[in-house]
Formats: structure tokens, sequence, C-alpha cells
């Protein structure tokens, strides 16, 4: 086994070292250092070896990716845990590196604790476009229970990285950026929610003084994880800055048996100059995925703004005319179509189609609908319940609770426990049965309520962590009957977006607020993890449904551009005018999705904040699309030129306005007489 490896791609280097037998310690994450032979790779070990300390222990405190304080290690341990309150601290040494030494690929490391009686597999790689990540499996080698209590991955960051960027929010509010210098301690974002979150760290960046989205050096986190979660940045006394991250569990929640593992969700950590580059490196990943979509991003109609709960066939049929004749190529039916949910308060959990809406069943509304030569796609929640329906009635012991405590109702739900091996095998049957009854060839799939209280039954016991698994089985199984279908993630809008969910989903609702002048903030920052062709951005009507706020339309489609585009608004009731315009920029977005979603997302530093810059550049520097966005009236009238970030500097570029877009805002007579 050789004590040290570097593995390189996409101009970034990562050097393990593994002498002393003990757990990898990463002396370098970050720029390229190139091809080093022996005595330049031991020049840089040296010059990362630990400072002595003289406290803890004699002599330097080595910080291994997974943290132990067997080795001087006093901050946030990598294992928490205990067996009946011993072994509660780990000396792991490191028994077998498999895998790949120089340029991409993966390592795994196997360790042994004989005392501890604990076993551990520690994967990292090194993607292609650069990304590292990592993930633990901890395996219970003794005869006793072992509890774990957290599982926490970390690597260094210099100390040149002196202010953090992390992101909060609330409903249609996601992933508002916020940033804070670093300073010694510890900076913990939590998230207990038991889902992702709207306030999660989401992408956790740290970077030099004043770092943007083109310039300064960035390192940067994310726990791919769609239940509660720790993300932290943590600095000491003896010069050691970390960033980790892992699974948050609630009390008691994961107990192994004899022989049985516990794995960390994979930790993602990308190093780039500009927030740009580090998230290209994300998207190129998930762009290089078998699963990632291929086909273009058709455009989609959701009926939800449209027609709310009010089902009715003659009117949906006239509302899929509509929306086939702006060009639409999905439709999308969303709540209300089954059992007696003719509101938000009862029926959720009944996935029978409701007779008494659908007498006939839906295939009158689906045969009109791919008639028109549209796919159709339909909205489910198949995690929550109505204490108000059928299923709740059945099967009330199918809903997660602490022991007999019922949680109190949010949005008149309760969760289903579908960790239950019945329960999830009729929401599996369910929806099997409807993907296979109907031509459904896209599913919207929600999660409208955080997780409170949420034990499995009888025992009561915490069961976030054994749900979160089985709706990802749940997604696994579906996905493999159905490879066809494709599938959204939707949680109350935007608070289910991780990378982990995204193996098992094609698209990620951005926001239930499609406020335009909101989405450009939202669309903008849920960019900088996710490429654009992942984000569904629609098009509202004039006055937003959720701000009451009024656009011009081309300032909706403009904004809705640039993600997958969509339409949610009643055509029906829509002017010629509108819907003319509209036909407009549904082709524009038809000619340009080639480009938007292979190419590279940039996003202008300019210093008038009223002004904001972004696009797409080609990834051979062959073509662009920017748009430039007044968010606010600027002290500058006018703002004067902007800079085109991204664009070859070897290259000459022709630069021209594109139609509908051409005309701000639409007001073409206006301008043509003025």
């Amino acid at each position: 086994m050789a004590d040290v490896k570097h593995l390189r791609a996409a101009g970034v280097s990562l050097v393990l070292d593994f002498s002393g037998g003990t757990l990898p310690r990463v002396r370098h994450w970050g720029a390229d250092l190139g091809g080093l032979d022996p005595v330049e790779l031991d020049a840089v070990l040296s010059v990362q070896e630990p400072h002595p300390i003289g406290f803890s222990v004699d002599g330097g405190v080595d910080v291994a990716v997974l943290p132990e304080q067997s080795a001087g290690w006093l901050g946030t341990p990598g294992i928490v845990g205990n067996r009946g309150g011993r072994d509660f601290s780990t000396a792991f040494r490191v028994v077998a590196v498999d895998g790949v030494d120089g340029g991409a690929g993966e390592l795994t490391v196997r360790a042994v604790d004989e005392v501890a009686a604990l076993g551990l597999e520690l994967v990292v790689e090194l993607t292609a476009s650069g990304l590292v990540r990592q993930r633990a499996v901890l395996t219970n080698t003794g005869s006793s229970d072992f509890t774990v209590d957290a599982v926490n991955l970390t690597l260094p960051v210099p100390a040149q990285a002196v202010e953090i960027l992390d992101f909060t929010g609330r409903w249609t509010r996601e992933r508002s950026p916020q940033r804070t210098r670093w300073t010694h301690g510890l900076r913990v974002r939590e998230n207990r929610t038991g889902r992702t979150g709207f306030d999660s760290a989401y992408l956790f960046a740290a970077g030099t003084a004043g770092f943007g989205n083109r310039s300064g050096e960035i390192w940067a986190v994310h726990t791919a994880w769609s239940g509660n979660h720790r993300t932290f940045a943590e600095r000491t006394y003896h010069s050691v800055s970390l960033l980790g991250s892992g699974e948050l569990l609630l009390s008691g929640e994961v107990v192994l048996g004899a022989g049985e593992s516990y794995s960390s969700p994979w930790q993602y950590a990308s190093y780039g100059h500009g927030l740009d580059e580090v998230s290209a490196r994300f998207h190129r990943h998930l762009r290089s995925r078998p699963s990632h979509p291929t086909s273009p991003r058709p455009v989609v109609v959701n009926t939800w703004e449209a027609v709310y709960f009010d089902h009715d066939l003659d009117r949906l049929k006239a509302l899929a005319d509509a929306a086939a004749g702006v060009g639409a190529e999905r439709f999308v039916l969303d709540d209300g179509w089954f059992g007696s949910r003719r509101d938000d308060r009862r029926g959720l959990g009944d996935w029978y189609v409701s007779d008494e809406v659908w007498p006939d069943g839906l295939g009158p509304l689906t045969d009109h609908v791919t008639g028109l030569g549209m796919e159709f796609g339909i909205w489910v929640e198949p995690e929550m319940v109505n204490p108000d329906s059928d299923l709740a009635r059945a099967h009330p012991d199918w809903v997660m609770a602490a022991g007999d405590r019922l949680p109190g109702t949010a949005r008149s739900q309760q969760v289903l426990d579908l960790a239950r091996p019945e329960a999830f095998a009729h929401i599996l049957e369910r929806l099997d049965d409807l993907l296979s009854t109907y031509p459904v060839s896209y599913l919207k799939w929600d999660h409208n309520r955080d997780l409170v209280d949420a034990g499995h039954r009888p025992t009561g016991r915490a069961g976030v962590h054994g749900q979160t698994l089985a709706v990802y089985r749940l997604l696994d199984e579906l996905r493999r009957r159905h490879p066809g279908v494709e599938v959204e993630s939707c949680s109350s809008g935007g608070g289910r977006i991780d990378l982990e969910v995204l193996e098992r989903t094609d698209r990620v609702w951005v926001s239930d607020c499609i406020d335009a002048l909101e989405r450009q903030s939202m669309q903008r920052w849920t960019n900088a993890l996710i490429p654009l062709e992942l984000m569904g951005t629609h098009v509202g009507a004039g006055s937003s449904h959720t701000t009451h706020r009024q656009h011009p339309i081309d300032f909706r489609a403009g904004t809705a551009l640039f993600g997958h585009f969509g339409i949610e608004w009643d055509l029906t009731a829509a002017s010629e005018a509108d819907l003319e315009r509209l036909r407009s920029w549904v082709a524009l977005y038809k000619e340009l999705r080639p480009l938007l979603h292979t190419g590279v997302s940039v996003h202008g530093d300019h210093p008038d904040p009223a002004i904001e810059v972004h696009g797409v550049v080609a990834e051979d520097g062959s073509d662009a699309v920017f748009a430039i966005v007044a968010l606010a009236t600027s002290a500058s009238y006018p703002p004067g030129a902007v800079r085109l970030p991204g664009l070859a500097p070897d290259r000459s570029y022709r630069v021209r306005p594109l139609a509908p877009a051409d005309v701000p805002d639409g007001n073409a007579d206006d301008w043509a007489s003025s």
C-alpha cells in the first residue's frame, strides 16, 4: 500500500496521506499541483505536516477525513456512538487501500478497530469534473449492539478562506444567500425537518475575502441527503480549518446489531476560482450520469394555478387545447383528481381516480391530451395522508408518531410510515396501478409537510432515517417497473433539492412562487448546484398567485427561459396578444434549449446591484445567450455597458438581440413610435 495517493482531474488535485496505517489525511485539496515526482510529493506532505500542540497529545494532531479523538483531535469527531457506554472513541487501523493512483477515480479504504469491534469502509473519489465525493460505511463486527449517533466526513480548507456563503429560506423564498466571516469555533447548519428543507445550507462555501461569481478561491461542500442533516465549518486554535457534513441522526435512530452496517450520505465537494467554476463541476458531474435526461426538455403546462381543485373535463380539455396551441409538449394534471380530494383537507392517501369527478376515469382526458401530441403527467403525494381519508381510517397505525402521541397536523396532513412494509406495499401497488392503467409519462412527486415526532409505531422509535431510505426504495422500484416515467421532486415547492434525490428524479421544482422578480434570485442560487435542464421554471399569470405582483409577459417568460420551461396559467383566459407573445417565447426556448441545457452557466459580478447579468456559454465557446435583467431602479440612468462573462478571450463574437426579447417588456409599439 503506497503511503500517498495523488488524484488529479479537471484542474484539481487531491493528495491523501496514508502513512502510519491510520485513516487517510488530506494534505492538499485545491488547484492542480501537476505531475509531481516522489520528491516533490514528499515536499508537499512535509509542508502540510501538522505543528506540535503539546496539550492533547505530544506532537502534531493529524485530522483524518473521519477525525478521531484517539489521534488527539478534540474538535467535532468523525464517529459519535457507543456500545452500552463503551467504545465511544475509535482508533481505526487501515488494512487495505484499493483503487486509482493518479488521474480521476475512486479509492476504497478498509479499516478496523479490533477493540471497539468496528469495521469501516471509506470511499473517496475525484470525479472527472473535479468533484471530491466521499462516504463512510460503518459495520458492527461485535456481538452486542452499537449505537450510531453521528458519522461526520470532513475536508481541510486553507487559512486564506475567511468568508462563508451558505443559504437560508422559507416557503416561496427558497435558497436565500447569506455571508458571514469565518471565525474561530463552529458554524453549524442543522436541518431537522425530515426533508432537505427550505433553509438547508444547500451549498456551504468557504472562500477568500470578497469571492464572487468570477473571482476568488472557493471550497464548497454539499450533503447529498433528503432527510435530517448537518453541515459545518470548524476552525480551531491550532490552525486547522475544516468543512464537514453528515446525517443528523435523532436519538436512538440507528442501532447496529451484530454484522449490521450504516452508510453515511455522500458528501460532495467542489473547488474553483469563482462560484461559476464551483458550480460547473457539479453540473458536468450530473450531466455525465447514465440516468441524466438526454431528450429535449419538453415545454410543460401544469394545471395548478389554472384550475386548482376545480377539475372539470371540458374545462381541462379546453386548457389542453390552448396549451397545444402555444406549443406545449407535456400536460400535467395537478392535485384534486383522486378520492374525495376536492380541497386540501381530505382524501390524501386514497390513490384511486375519483368517481365523483371522473365517472369515466381519466381516459377521456389522457386520450385528448395525447391526441394533441402532448405527454400526460400527474401529481401525487405518496408520503402523506389526511386524517380525513379512507386510508387513515382503515390504518391509523400507519401514521408516524412518537408512541401513542400523534403529532399535530400540518396542512391537515400526517406522515405515512413507508418504512412499514404493509404501508410501503400499498402505496407501491397504487402508484404502479396508476402508471400501468394510464399513459402517464411524468409524476410530479410532492411532499408537503415537515416530519414532526416522526416515529415508527408501535415502538415510537425515531424514524426519519428509515422514512428517507423507504422513499428512496419506493422511487427506485417505481423507476425499475416504469423506466420511461420521469419524476419531478417537489416539496412545498423547493423543499427537497439535493443530489441524492436527483439520483431518482429528473427535475426539481424551484419554488411554489413563480413571481418572476422573486424567481430571478431563487433560480440563480438553485443553479449554483443544479444545471438549468433540471430546474422547473414556469410562466405564471400576469398577477402572481403568491405575491400578487404584476409583471409583463416578457419579464415572466424571459425569467422562465433559463431552466426547464413551463407554463402555469389559465391560458383559456389569456388575451390573444399574450398568447401570441407566449408562442414566440416557447419557440425561442425550443430553439435555445440545446445550448441552455448543455452549456456552462455564467453570472456576472456587475457593480450595480440593480443589474443582474447571467447566461449560458457553449462548452466550446462558440455560442452564448445572455440576459441583462433590471431587478430594481438603478442609481445611474442609463446604467451603462455590461460585461458578458465566460466568453472565450481568443474569439470574436457577433452580438445581437433575440426576438421576442429584443424590445424591453414587449413594448414594441411604444418604442417604435418614440
